[in-house]
């Protein structure tokens, strides 16, 4: 069979092939290493300054991460597997070049302000090694902190344009020693919190906890004196906050190499480990900080917060966590821009953004109002998601054809342009009338977006059959199936190193963060008085940073040592 007219086209444009497609082992890492950041820090202290209540916090991401797991699994990952392509591309094929235009503007907009807040909160952490003072306005009050900012940001804009292969190599090792240091820091500051509300350095029943959250962390009330969110919003902000990548649809991308749609199930790794755990741990850390140092939650970044927690590995959360994920957005936010400036590279788009969202970075107001970015950042592309949908699971539902604008050979979809601007223009009047919280807007526009849509593509054509231009793609898609299956059949298989030295480095590294977790714990349940909280809490800050040091030392070294099995 003759494969020369698809040797030319992009692998993007085509779907995953059978070979290439993952288990769910695969994103259980991915989802774990991607959604503990360091913009947890800056929620997980946000939630204690809206004034929240233990139990809301407690019950409420529970409840609210679920439903994102839920709408991962029943939209997100179906959709995925099905057509086994991206969003970007199969927007194309139902929705044509100018729809995908608009929404790569979106992404870049998107991602550059996302990219800048982790330039921003990796930041923090620099200034704080130089004593620069905390930046607490919208806009940078200190020259030095504006210079601290740039080297950062200039060190991700780099790495984005020719290593960022590197770096999402290395990232995906930071997953497990993420989770362990989010939890050593709430335990770590657990007895200073304890030692101020209850007047003993040592916690005995759950109920304690419950005491200690709504005393002197999620009490109710918020920064201003004034009572604080409720259950409704914080189930809300915790469905709300990945809207982007489940209602959006932006994770096909990932879910495209799941061998099942069930494996949608595995995003549990990130929203209940990482986010729900990560988002308690770090209010935890912010309220004792704030205890520690005599300060108000709201006057404290994530530098303040994860050196008071962990000490020097405090530095490093902030740093690598934030670089890592400024990394990956910006990356995307390069390719967005190529997609539009077609005639520049992908280096040159990148750099392009990368200096923009510099600049942006040096405003503090894009970490400090995550909550809200994150938020309307879903309600801008939550119509397309509602289009996609619409076109893929309801058209075929109700009689009308998949791939319409396709077949007619169209590259501006009217109905597309017009459903998204009607979506946007009804989810953001329903915030500008206050008639429900922000949180929920998401779902409102959804639903307006797929029926809009739906009567329009009606009008233009969606109804109609193309039994000629169907067939037509049905015999594309049997050559592209049999060009993957000569694709797979000179694959070369992938070799796992089970050399002594790999498993002796992996060991150390394992074993690294057992010692971590272990001196943490000393650290929360063996402090009988204050004298003995700060011994184990210096002990822990010094063999615990001797352990970072190690983990990644010893999980770098057997990733390179794996790497050149394969090269």
């Amino acid at each position: 069979m003759n494969f020369e007219k698809l040797d030319n086209v992009s692998e993007e444009q085509l779907p995953i092939a059978k070979h290439k497609q993952h288990g769910w082992k695969h994103f259980l890492g991915l989802y774990a290493g991607e959604h503990v950041a360091a913009t947890e820090f800056v929620i997980g202290a946000t939630f204690v300054a809206l004034g929240a209540k233990t139990m809301d916090i407690l019950l409420g991401l529970l409840i609210g991460n679920i439903l994102a797991i839920l709408s991962w699994t029943l939209i997100t990952a179906p959709i995925a597997t099905q057509t086994r392509l991206s969003l970007y591309t199969y927007l194309e094929k139902v929705a044509g070049k100018s729809m995908t235009k608009l929404y790569n503007w979106a992404n870049v907009i998107i991602f550059t302000v996302i990219s800048a807040a982790m330039i921003t909160v990796s930041s923090t952490a620099v200034r704080y090694l130089f004593n620069i003072p905390a930046q607490l306005n919208w806009y940078p009050t200190n020259s030095w902190f504006v210079l601290v900012v740039l080297a950062v940001g200039a060190v991700v804009v780099f790495v984005a344009m020719y290593g960022f292969k590197a770096v999402s190599e290395f990232s995906g090792i930071c997953g497990p020693w993420l989770f362990v240091m989010f939890g050593s820091g709430a335990l770590v500051i657990m007895p200073a919190l304890s030692e101020s509300v209850l007047g003993t350095t040592t916690l005995h029943s759950f109920k304690d906890f419950i005491t200690i959250g709504d005393q002197s962390i999620w009490t109710g009330v918020n920064a201003y004196g004034k009572p604080g969110i409720g259950l409704l919003e914080v189930i809300g902000f915790a469905w709300a906050a990945n809207t982007i990548t489940h209602f959006g649809l932006i994770d096909m991308a990932l879910f495209r190499y799941a061998k099942k749609p069930i494996y949608g199930l595995a995003t549990s790794s990130g929203m209940l480990f990482g986010h729900f755990i990560a988002w308690v741990s770090a209010g935890i850390m912010g309220a004792g900080t704030a205890v520690l140092v005599k300060k108000s939650i709201i006057a404290l970044d994530p530098g303040d917060v994860a050196f008071q927690a962990l000490g020097l590995s405090g530095f490093v959360i902030v740093i690598v966590a934030g670089w890592t994920t400024a990394n990956a957005n910006l990356y995307r936010a390069g390719l967005a821009a190529q997609a539009i400036f077609t005639r520049y590279s992908r280096r040159q788009t990148t750099l392009a953004v990368g200096l923009i969202t510099m600049v942006v970075a040096c405003f503090p107001f894009v970490f400090s109002k995550m909550l809200p970015l994150l938020t309307y950042a879903g309600l801008l592309v939550v119509p397309v998601g509602a289009i996609v949908f619409s076109e893929h699971v309801l058209f075929p539902k109700i009689g009308f054809s998949r791939y319409w604008v396709s077949y007619q050979k169209l590259t501006h979809s009217t109905p597309a342009v017009a459903s998204w601007g009607i979506g946007l223009a009804f989810g953001f009047g329903l915030n500008a009338l206050n008639v429900m919280s922000f949180y929920y807007l998401f779902l409102p526009t959804w639903v307006v977006t797929i029926i809009v849509y739906t009567l329009l593509a009606q009008r233009y054509g969606a109804s109609k059959e193309y039994p000629e231009e169907m067939a037509e793609m049905a015999s594309h898609d049997k050559l592209v199936e049999a060009y993957h299956e000569e694709q797979a059949r000179v694959a070369v298989p992938i070799v796992e190193d089970t050399s002594l030295l790999t498993k002796a480095l992996k060991s150390i590294a394992w074993i690294s963060l057992i010692v971590t977790l272990a001196l943490a714990s000393i650290t929360m349940f063996a402090s009988e008085n204050m004298a003995h909280y700060l011994e184990n809490r210096e002990t822990f800050y010094t063999y615990g940073f001797v352990c970072t040091i190690l983990y990644f030392t010893a999980a770098y070294w057997a990733l390179k040592r794996q790497k050149a099995l394969q090269a």
